[in-house]
């Protein structure tokens, strides 16, 4: 998925031992001078479901930086040595390959794969482009399960669960912290049911397939113009039979990502009379995100967005 291109793992590994392993054990600000549980989050939703769940007790690093589209991740041999030496990895297997490999090659032991909290979903049989190859066993699934909110609290319940068996002292605090995260996400997916519920339309149109989850949690429709991974280009015949589909429906927005281009999404918006809007994935975090942004807050944004979009009431 996405066109990654990481460093063979036999070589960053040893490059990374070689040279980063004494100063990843000695760092000053480390989770073993600190004290703190040392948790590697592969991508943003993860990163804040550990620091939300884990509180003082851990120190979070995420492998994906702002900005960044995380498909695309190329692991640096520092990172490797810090999943390495961490003592919870948090990844989604067949998201991120270059995760996968080192995963499985420095930490399978000490590693959660969080699709495997609740099967994934398909992506939708549109969205499979020509010529795709499967890499690994979530081929063909939609990976964004965050999107809905009780999915992402049941993820924070499993995490709670690792972390106090990692850290047994602290383990009813994480079990409760998880708890509070989840009272925050019953509320996130009731202001959604609540707010799409009447809506004169319900037909979404995506620059890529990432909002399966949502869609499906809050009886939308999800249109996307190409599939799972967003470097995929989708072909004369799908752009057609969307903006075919657009026009009969009345749509009025189509939607693009924020790390992403939105050439696509803004040509059809063009030719179907409709505007380009930003809905976001949440993959990961803009570079200029304001200050407190967050899950919760991106979400909300969302919300506000799709419920200019279809004319809700």
């Amino acid at each position: 998925m996405g066109g990654v291109r990481p460093l063979p793992l036999l070589l960053a590994t040893g490059i990374a031992v070689a040279t980063l392993g004494t100063a990843a054990c000695s760092s000053d600000d480390g989770a073993a001078a600190s004290g703190k549980v040392d948790v590697v989050a592969a991508f943003y939703p993860l990163q804040f479901v550990a620091e939300r769940v884990g509180g003082d007790a851990v120190k979070v690093t995420n492998l994906a930086q702002p900005g960044v589209e995380p498909h695309d991740l190329e692991l640096q041999p520092k990172q490797l040595a810090g999943i390495a030496d961490a003592d919870l990895s948090l990844y989604l297997a067949g998201f991120q390959p270059a995760v996968d490999e080192a995963v499985e090659a420095e930490a399978k032991d000490r590693a959660f794969d969080v699709a495997t909290v609740q099967p994934l979903s398909d992506a939708p049989e549109e969205a499979h482009e020509e010529g795709e190859k499967e890499e690994h066993a979530n081929e063909g699934k939609d990976p964004h399960v965050w999107l809905d909110p009780t999915r992402l609290a049941a993820i924070a319940d499993k995490v709670a669960e690792r972390l106090g068996s990692v850290d047994k002292d602290n383990a009813d605090a994480y079990e409760d912290r998880a708890t509070a995260l989840r009272k925050e996400l019953a509320t996130l997916d009731t202001e959604f049911e609540t707010g799409l519920k009447t809506c004169d339309r319900r037909d979404i149109v995506t620059s890529h397939a990432a909002f399966g989850y949502l869609a499906a949690k809050y009886n939308l429709n999800q249109v996307p113009i190409s599939g799972v991974s967003p470097e995929a280009e989708p072909n004369p015949q799908q752009v057609a039979e969307v903006a075919a589909l657009a026009k009969e429906k009345g749509v009025t927005t189509i939607f693009f990502e924020t790390l992403v281009s939105p050439k696509v999404a803004e040509t059809l918006a063009k030719e179907v009379g409709a505007k380009a809007e930003v809905l976001d994935p949440i993959e990961g975090l803009a570079s200029d995100a304001a200050p407190g942004t967050d899950y919760l807050s991106v979400m909300r944004q969302n919300l506000g967005k799709l419920r200019a979009a279809l004319s809700c009431r």
